[in-house]
């Protein structure tokens, strides 16, 4: 690096011990990491994937539902749109809703094109297709029963290791001497930070490979274009179905970074998890809407169906009115469960469409066959993230963000089931194409941080964030909760700023730097949640149990200001999000 100093915050690490060069670097292996990935490597430029476990290991893998387009005979984009909308509580921006639908369908025809196999109907439809929550059509592909983004995941990986083959062997001369893939993986390797050059452009990334393969230790990747393609957060609360990886990196290093980011207070809490109990953390069992899509009920202690008469598609309202409902009447009969049933399903059903979730169960001592499912709510899906536009640019020149990571209006208030997967893989494309449209450059030289390094948390802080967040800003949230959490937070903030009387020196490492991202996004989250004075979509305010449109049918944009706050740096006008201009072209 150079004497010169840029913008943002840094977490505190070791000097990078290598370095690699490319054009592009894709951190994530999900849908839309690795869709972004391979759209650019077949475009000619030099790309390297970074990801935090093995390249199978993201939340695309544990999706069971599937992947919603219309695809079905008489359904169409504008249907799909339609229940998005609704679904987003008024939040939705509408481009980008119209962006997803219409182009969604041919996205998906090119996933199957690239290896994934979707489950064929049994009346001869090339691909069957079931409902799910807030979808008046039936419109959810799916493969292997419940195991969709298995498949999706394995057809992706394959096609990526292949290009990586491809690579090796024009290297080695074996290859007949054609263009060159330029696609390398890096496994076990946590990102840390944003590289960027003296005019604020994005030259890369520092990371930290966890003792396996090439490279060893801290090291960096020089590149003009870098793709956040991280994942959720769900890691930020007790009981989650993300993947113990989902950390919140992609958010925190983008904070850090100056990007924008919002509307993280509309966490998704899944309606139907496996629950296990009062005690149970971490990753839990997800009970697929698709279950209620097939037509299992919800019921109470007494067997009553308490979803009907409060939605006009009872069990399969929106994930936000499921939620809610399932609370109540866990509220009014002093349990923290409720039940699913889908005994009408038959052993051979269960066992064909959904032996995924059987198998689950049964490993914790529950029959669906023979007995109804306890299930309550837990974390699930980050609606909000780090602001894009309709090309997945961020508000930093040349890194970009799809997937879960990012906020680009698709979901609004509240994700409609199954939007997930295509959100990714629309907007990896939309991203691929902006990244390729131009000859790749060289990276301008990174230049060292002006502010000092953000001090670590130590790992044993993690749990209490956890739970602070679970009973602060879970499901039900109330400005009594919040500012509890929001008090916990800044105390350890400041613990980790040395000004506690028995503070005690960090040793950089994975826990720590996962624990110190957790802590960051969980006090951006809590302060979007106390500002948001209104129950609309997945935010439920027990204070304030009305929607508010006059006041809050907008987006509130954050940016974090080093050394310790976070700043607003505007509120929309309206549930459309302000363009994205820059001073300095993000890729010339």
């Amino acid at each position: 690096m150079t004497g010169a100093t840029g913008p943002g915050i840094r977490l505190e690490a070791p000097a990078p011990g290598w370095a690699i060069d490319a054009d592009v670097v894709v951190v994530g292996s999900g849908v839309a990491g690795l869709t972004a990935a391979l759209r650019c490597a077949a475009a000619g430029h030099r790309t390297v994937v970074v990801t935090k476990a093995r390249l199978d290991d993201g939340s695309t893998r544990w999706a069971q539902g599937g992947i919603a387009a219309a695809l079905g005979e008489g359904d169409t984009p504008e249907q799909h749109l339609n229940d998005t909308l609704v679904a987003g509580a008024g939040l939705c921006d509408e481009a980008a809703v119209r962006t997803l639908v219409t182009e969604g369908p041919d996205a998906v025809r090119r996933l199957i094109a690239t290896g994934a196999r979707f489950d064929a109907g049994e009346d001869g439809e090339e691909i069957a297709l079931t409902r799910e929550g807030g979808h008046h059509r039936r419109r959810i592909a799916h493969a292997g029963g419940d195991a969709t983004g298995a498949e999706i995941s394995r057809a992706l990986v394959e096609a990526v290791r292949a290009m990586g083959r491809g690579e090796r062997e024009a290297l080695s001369g074996k290859g007949g001497g054609g263009r060159r893939a330029g696609l390398r993986t890096i496994e076990n390797a946590l990102v840390l930070d944003l590289l960027t050059d003296a005019q604020g452009r994005t030259a890369g990334v520092t990371l930290h490979v966890m003792g396996e393969g090439q490279h060893d230790g801290v090291g960096a990747v020089h590149a003009p274009a870098v793709v956040l393609a991280t994942g959720g957060m769900g890691q930020v609360f007790s009981a989650t179905t993300n993947p113990a990886v989902s950390t919140g990196d992609g958010v925190a290093l983008a904070l850090r970074a100056g990007a924008e980011v919002s509307d993280l207070e509309f966490v998704q809490f899944h309606p139907t998890v496996l629950y296990l109990g009062p005690e149970a953390e971490g990753q839990q069992p997800l009970i697929s809407e698709a279950v209620r899509g097939e037509g299992a009920h919800l019921v109470d202690g007494d067997g009553v169906r308490f979803m009907v008469g409060q939605h006009e598609l009872a069990e399969l309202a929106p994930r936000d009115i499921v939620a809610k409902g399932i609370m109540r009447r866990a509220q009014e009969q002093g349990t923290e469960h409720m039940y699913l049933d889908a005994r009408h399903f038959g052993a051979e059903m269960w066992e064909r469409r959904f032996p995924t979730i059987l198998a689950a169960c049964r490993s914790h001592g529950i029959d669906p066959v023979t007995e109804p499912i306890p299930v309550a709510p837990a974390a699930h899906y980050a609606s909000g993230g780090v602001r894009t536009d309709l090309h997945g640019r961020t508000t930093v020149p040349g890194l970009y963000a799809c997937g879960e990571v990012a906020c680009t209006g698709v979901h609004g208030a509240n994700r409609l089931a199954s939007n997930s997967l295509l959100e990714g893989l629309v907007f990896a494309e939309r991203i691929a194409a902006d990244i390729t449209a131009r000859p790749p450059r060289q990276p301008g030289e990174p230049v060292a941080p002006e502010h000092p390094a953000l001090p670590l948390l130590p790992p044993e802080a993690r749990p209490t964030i956890q739970r602070t967040m679970t009973a602060g800003a879970g499901v039900l949230r109330s400005a009594a909760s919040l500012a509890e959490a929001f008090a916990t937070l800044v105390r350890l903030q400041r613990e980790a700023d040395g000004e506690a009387e028995e503070h005690k020196a960090v040793v950089p490492g994975v826990e720590a730097w996962e624990t110190t991202n957790l802590l960051l996004v969980a006090r951006v989250l809590v302060a979007g949640a106390r500002a948001r004075e209104e129950t609309r979509g997945c935010h439920w305010r027990e204070d304030h149990p009305e929607r508010n449109d006059d006041v809050y049918r907008r987006h509130r944009m954050v940016t974090y200001h080093p050394p310790r706050t976070v700043g607003l740096t505007g509120i929309t006008d309206s549930a459309d999000f302000p363009a994205i201009h820059f001073e300095t072209e993000p890729n010339p």
